[in-house]
């Protein structure tokens, strides 16, 4: 298995355009979805004769436009590479940027300049960008319901119980490693046992700089980039012990009634991303016998990925795919919106792609399955939080604040108090920042 440590974050335009006639939206939300201050929007925007740009655009541009006027060089669009194609293409249009989790993180700290900053993206990316913001800048999420699945199995009150138990077993010589796709409160539990954060591009720099210390590394959340992790890193399996899905066991488990937990290197929480759990061996080796070279993002699972020919985040598969000459052929083991996109921009110079799991005999239900909570985040929610912020009508629910947790089905906050937030913001950034010093060092 190729195993390219691929870091380079260099910020580019995905070139993703708008074609005429084509539709940009690939589904509608349902009207009570949306929020009472947003559903106006949306019924002009379901009123639309069609999801073409040239009906899309031009009512866009009438609330849009006018709020780039008013906010001028101080407004900040961002948008993930999972969200469906019609934001990506809309927020690089409208001067917007679009990165994977780890770039969207530091845009708030690197332009300071931008003081009013809105994401199409889920909650978490959000939180971390105002974690890292200055006092004068403003995060807001066009959907506050957008949610990461991966996040909701490893809530703070799922993990604290489980990190306590640990910490009082193994005190000092214990780390907490966070990937990103974690709350605030999670990564600020990290920073408390002098860990850090990770990203899908940088896990193997983070846990190689745990590792270096002879330190336990309790990973959370995700089972499949600690065991990936892991391997890249040269770790033993026999060493990396993983604790069940939460969805199925709860969260009973008991510290030790872990099986080989003194001798572990790494502790693996549950979680996972249903988007990247359907990628299998099999499919790997289908298209590698048609000659067609395999990227997987590494939340899939660890057969899958030592079987391909390559392993990274959004922005290496992007990138590997954007530089490759024509005439390649690329299988792509990611999220279904991303892949969409790619394939569309890779066409242009020659290059091939195609969704992993699109094999003979392939579940239609599962190949090029997409991001459903990142869809939360439509045309309607980002023309209409522009329009509101324009009018200084913003509902508060959508700013988001470090410590925030919102529930992505009724939208209802759990906001902590000023000196709480205090103790987790200083915390959270201690992780973050270690994340950052360690890969930016590694460049």
């Amino acid at each position: 298995m190729a195993t390219p440590r691929d870091i380079s974050l260099e910020q580019r335009s995905t070139g993703i355009t708008l074609q005429a006639d084509i539709p940009i939206c690939q589904s509608d939300l349902p009207l009570d979805w949306y929020q009472d201050e947003f559903k106006p929007y949306a019924e002009e925007y379901i009123a639309l004769p069609d999801r073409t740009p040239e009906s899309v655009i031009p009512w866009m541009d009438q609330y849009i436009k006018p709020a780039q006027n008013h906010f001028g060089d101080s407004l900040l669009l961002l948008a993930h590479y999972y969200m469906g194609g019609e934001i990506v293409k809309l927020v690089e249009l409208y001067g917007g940027k679009v990165a994977d989790s780890y770039t969207l993180a530091l845009q708030a700290s690197q332009n300071p300049e931008k003081k009013v900053i809105v994401e199409s993206a889920v909650h978490f990316m959000a939180e971390t960008i105002a974690m890292l913001a200055n006092d004068d800048q403003q995060v807001w999420i066009t959907n506050p319901k957008a949610g990461c699945t991966m996040e909701m199995m490893a809530k703070d009150w799922m993990v604290l119980p489980v990190a306590e138990e640990l910490i009082k077993k193994y005190g000092d010589d214990l780390l907490i490693i966070a990937y990103m796709n974690t709350s605030g409160r999670i990564k600020a539990i990290a920073g408390q046992t002098g860990g850090a954060v990770c990203t899908s591009s940088n896990a193997p720099l983070v846990v190689d700089w745990a590792r270096k210390q002879g330190k336990k590394i309790l990973f959370v959340p995700d089972l499949h980039l600690g065991r990936n992790t892991a391997s890249k890193v040269g770790m033993d399996p026999s060493l990396v012990c993983t604790l069940g899905d939460p969805l199925t066991y709860g969260v009973t488990w008991q510290v030790d009634d872990i099986e080989n937990l003194d001798d572990a290197e790494m502790i693996c929480w549950g979680g996972y991303c249903g988007v990247h759990t359907i990628f299998t061996p099999t499919q790997v080796k289908w298209w590698k016998k048609k000659n067609w070279q395999v990227l997987i993002h590494p939340e899939a699972p660890l057969e899958a990925v030592v079987e391909a020919d390559g392993s990274g985040s959004t922005a290496y598969l992007w990138n590997k795919v954007m530089d490759a000459p024509a005439g390649s052929k690329f299988a792509i083991g990611t999220e279904g919106h991303f892949v969409r996109n790619l394939k569309e921009q890779a066409a242009l110079i020659g290059v091939d792609v195609m969704h992993l799991a699109e094999v003979d005999d392939a579940d239609p239900t599962t190949a090029g399955c997409g991001c459903a909570t990142m869809s939360r985040n439509d045309p309607p929610h980002l023309a209409g939080l522009l329009d509101l912020l324009r009018k200084d009508e913003a509902p508060d629910i959508n700013l988001v604040i470090a410590g925030d947790v919102v529930d992505e089905q009724t939208a209802k906050r759990d906001r902590l108090s000023v000196e709480e937030r205090t103790v987790l913001v200083t915390n959270a950034k201690l992780a973050l920042e270690r994340m950052i010093d360690i890969t930016e060092a590694a460049k």
